[in-house]
Formats: structure tokens, sequence, C-alpha cells
């Protein structure tokens, strides 16, 4: 898709941009590293850079970033090649619960995230809800990660990197508030480093493979491994089913306790190729309205 592209000093414009409002994307539940400031901007991390976003009119404004890494790093990442209005309308197709969802989060985009960061970013999520998940993620990075900048007068760490992760002792995780998840994310480092390839493999292969593969890594069960495909891996198809999404799927489409293999068949059926974005449009909107059994509010992944 072809947008109109401002360059103005360390900032890019983009105008007229459709489906792409700040608060749905950074708010969804499919990232961890970026906070909101308080000009309803966001400031995060991503690709070792460090970039604040604001919607203003019908104006996209990336800030502390160049032309060449706009076009390297964040056209890919924001997925702003792909026609979002497409895909809602496909999946809204004589499906009254997605036109609700898709209307919700209208400015939703999945995020092209980095496939290490995401695989630690998920592990760190099971069993968590999200402001802890952030918390958790930032001091792991404020200690172990390399500054990559300041902005508002904050500084701002990269992700750490798989042989820095693998040389720790679980302490060093549990003061970083990692739990019981400290060993697994130490062991997955380790697993990455000895197979350096692994990665690179899981990309090229399809998405029951790629969730197989994703699985032998320690802390990785079925729904974080469909969250890891699906975010950083391109798996479009993928559905995470966690507690959350389990009981929205129950109430909108089964009014009956269901397991979530058949789940996950059923969606494979009802969404086809666009199953992982109708998961992500389900969850926001069931969390944020607080939609489903006891109508009880809950936020997070939970495994």
């Amino acid at each position: 898709m072809k947008h109109e592209l401002i360059q103005d000093s360390n900032k890019i414009i983009l105008k007229n941009v459709k489906d792409f409002e700040p608060k749905d994307i950074f708010e969804c539940g499919q990232c961890f590293r970026w906070k909101k400031e308080d000009d309803a901007s966001y400031t995060g991390v991503a690709y070792n850079r460090l970039l604040n976003v604001k919607k203003v009119n019908n104006e996209i404004h990336f800030k502390n970033t160049n032309y060449q890494d706009f076009l390297n790093i964040w056209v890919n990442y924001f997925d702003l090649n792909t026609d979002y209005s497409l895909i809602k309308k496909r999946l809204s197709n004589e499906d009254k619960v997605m036109e609700k969802a898709t209307s919700f989060g209208d400015g939703v985009r999945i995020l092209r995230q980095e496939p290490w960061e995401t695989i630690i970013s998920f592990i760190v999520s099971a069993n968590n809800n999200i402001p802890r998940i952030m918390k958790a993620i930032e001091l792991m990075c404020s200690r172990f990660g390399n500054e990559v900048g300041i902005y508002n007068g904050k500084k701002h760490y990269s992700f750490p990197e798989p042989k820095v992760l693998a040389n720790l002792k679980p302490e060093d995780l549990s003061a970083c508030n990692m739990g019981y998840r400290g060993p697994y994310i130490i062991k997955t480092a380790k697993q990455i480093l000895s197979n350096p390839n692994q990665i690179d493999l899981l990309q090229g292969i399809n998405t029951d493979i790629c969730r197989e593969g994703l699985m032998e890594l320690s802390g990785v069960g079925p729904k974080v491994a469909n969250c890891i495909a699906f975010f950083a891996f391109g798996k479009l198809d993928a559905f995470p089913v966690d507690v959350w999404v389990k009981r929205l799927m129950e109430f909108f489409y089964f009014n009956e306790e269901m397991k979530p293999k058949e789940i996950e068949a059923f969606a494979k059926k009802q969404y086809g190729q666009y199953a992982g974005y109708a998961q992500q449009y389900l969850f926001y909107y069931g969390r944020e309205l607080g939609i489903g059994k006891g109508g009880a509010k809950v936020v997070g992944y939970n495994s």
C-alpha cells in the first residue's frame, strides 16, 4: 500500500493512514514494551531502535527515527503494506461476532515482532497479566540489555541477547519478578545458542511444524507457541487459546464448555488464513468490554 510520507527532522509523518490507532495497537495484548506518554503518544523499543508514535488528526507521527530506518524497520514492523480493511471485511462476512469485534478494534495492526524477543516475552506471559509482564520485561531489559537512547527524560534499553540470558542464574531473573519462569528463560536461551539456525528454520516451515518446533523450547506450551508463531513468525492462521479467548469463544459460538483443540479446529474452519487476526480482534474486544462468563474482566494472556 502506498502512503504519503513526509520527513521532518527526526520524524516521519504518514498522511491519510487507515486502520491505525496507537491505543488499539499497543494495548490489545500483542506487545509489552510500549508505554503511553502524557501526550497520548506511545514510546517503545523494537529491533534495537527507540521510537515514539502518535496520531495527530489523520496523520501518524513516528518520532526519533529517519527515512532509512522507517523503510527498513518500521514499515514491516507496523505491517503498513497490508490492507486491514480487506481482512476485517472477510472476517466479518456472515459473522456478527467478528463484525462487532473488528469494529471495536478498528485500528488494530499486528506488529511483526522480533522472534527472539517474542519467544521470551510470551514465556513471561504464561499465567501472568499485562502490567506484571511489562514490569518484569522492563526490569530485565534495564539490567541486562544495552541503553539505546533517552526519550522524554527516560532511558530505554535493548532486549537482552541469548548469550546474556544463557549465562544468568535463576536468582538474577527472580530479581526481575520472573518467578518460576526464570529457569525456563535461561534454558531456552541455551537452546537457541546451541542451535543458532533454529529461528531461521522455524520461519520457513508451515504453522503446525513451526508450533511443534517452538514447543521444544523450555516453557513454551501450545498457547504460547501459537502466540509466537503468529506475532513473530508470520503464521497468520495460528489461533492462540488462553483462558480469556476460550471463555469468549464458548460465550459467542458454542454456549458450552469446549477443549482448546476443539476451539482451534473451529477457528481454522471459521476464519481460515486470518485466524490469528480474528483471535486478536476477539481478545481485545472481549477483554476491554468484560464480555464472557460472569462478566469478569480478565487482563493478560493466561495459560
